[in-house]
């Protein structure tokens, strides 16, 4: 069981690295590949598309990889989904053009959203014990905490080091040395879960011809149709803060007082310093639910002690820090990335509770990537968009005020919709 935990975070860890590098690697990608200048409008354009066309696309292959994973079981689909986003990662890092990015970056997030779905299905059925498999769930899934600093640091050292490294396209570009460096972690990946068990549950009831077989129309049926909107929903509005507003963090650093004027290694340091803070917070967060999760009984409750705090926090980040202060930008990106991802593990926690064992990676592929990568990754669109027409005293400011209006919108949808949060029954997983 150590085993199969160590190898499930570092699954975790190397989903968020794929997702993470995105946010380092856009301004010199889109500078690199198609000559565009920060803050215009075909610079808007073509990174609101980067964030949400890839994830849009993980979001629909990720729902067949939901039903993939229930009809033929958790661990084969894991094995083939880190093959894809392995290849793809390393695919981007040699892309020539940003149509050609734009397509690698589609298939890297298809094997991400397959991934995770699988993942949580999987350690969920291994741990029948309810208090450790919220703990297990809990505290691997703030490996992904680790998978961001691995990002950062990768993207700190390419740039610090890209003119000792090899050639790339014919090049030293940090960027493609910092996506180039998510194939490390999928090689370990690829060579040991196909050895490990498969889901103990999905297997006998498959061995005793007892398992249904899996349907996308089920999870809309009287019993579940209000759970499925209201996860979906909330699913969303957690993705749409991560791919909206704290993703977009990185492109308001070069903006501040302090930063402006620097040289671009300079800067791209700067870049990644608060890129590490958010990293640190992402993994407090995490450890702060795996804490939390075990103390305070009610799914609701819990869930409003992270999001009542957000409008307030966030306002703060991209009203105020992001355009005034580096120091207090880092502050302020530590606690709001803390928010967001415990948020995020409680949602993974709660959808394995709420759907039987042949709907478990339907259900939880519905809300994680339709609701999250689909409708939530939108946010990225409304954000860069707004930005276009957002008063502020530059492109960087403009950003950060589009972010904050976006967050405090979303973040008091969530409050509503909490209310109709369906508490699970019992403590054991649903047959």
């Amino acid at each position: 069981q150590w085993v199969v935990c160590g190898v499930a975070a570092l699954g975790f860890a190397f989903d968020l690295h794929e997702i993470v590098v995105l946010p380092l690697v856009l301004r010199p990608a889109l500078a690199a590949l198609g000559n565009l200048k920060s803050g215009t409008p075909e610079f808007n354009r073509w990174a609101g598309s980067l964030f949400f066309v890839p994830a849009a696309a993980g979001g629909v292959f990720g729902l067949l990889g939901g039903y993939l994973t229930d009809r033929f079981g958790r661990r084969r689909v894991l094995v083939w989904s880190i093959a894809l986003y392995g290849c793809s990662a390393c695919a981007a890092s040699y892309a020539s053009t940003l149509p050609q990015f734009l397509v690698l970056r589609c298939t890297t997030l298809i094997g991400v959203c397959v991934e995770y779905v699988a993942a949580v299905a999987w350690l969920a059925e291994l741990f029948a014990n309810p208090k450790q498999r919220d703990s297990v769930l809990a505290y691997t899934q703030s490996a992904v905490g680790l998978g961001g600093l691995m990002a950062t640091a990768a993207y700190y050292l390419a740039v610090t080091y890209a003119e000792h490294m090899p050639v790339i396209a014919g090049g030293h570009e940090a960027w493609r040395y910092t996506l180039l460096s998510g194939l490390i972690p999928a090689i370990p990946l690829m060579l040991i879960r196909p050895f490990l068990p498969e889901s103990p549950l999905w297997q006998h009831r498959k061995s005793q011809g007892a398992l249904k077989r899996p349907s996308i129309k089920e999870i809309f049926r009287p019993r579940l149709r209000k759970t499925t909107v209201v996860t979906a929903f909330s699913v969303a509005c957690g993705f749409a803060i991560a791919y909206g507003v704290i993703q977009q963090t990185p492109r308001m650093v070069p903006g501040l007082p302090e930063v402006r004027g620097l040289p671009t290694r300079q800067v791209e340091q700067a870049v990644s310093g608060v890129q590490l803070v958010q990293e640190l917070g992402t993994l407090a967060g995490r450890l702060l639910f795996a804490v939390l999760v075990l103390r305070i009984a009610t799914q609701r409750r819990l869930l409003r002690v992270f999001l009542v705090p957000g409008p307030f926090v966030f306002s703060f980040v991209y009203f105020f820090a992001a355009t005034h202060s580096l120091a207090l930008l880092r502050y302020g990106i530590f606690v709001a990335a803390l928010l967001m991802n415990a948020l995020v593990s409680l949602w993974w926690n709660y959808l394995p509770r709420v759907y039987p064992t042949h709907l478990r990676g339907t259900g939880e592929s519905f809300a994680a990537n339709i609701g999250g990568r689909v409708v939530g990754t939108s946010a990225a669109i409304s954000t860069t968009q707004l930005a276009n027409v957002m008063p502020g005293v530059n492109a960087d400011s403009r950003l950060a005020y589009s972010a904050a209006v976006v967050a405090v919108f979303v973040y008091l949808m969530a409050l509503v919709a909490s209310r109709w949060v369906h508490e699970p029954q019992g403590d054991q997983l649903p047959d």
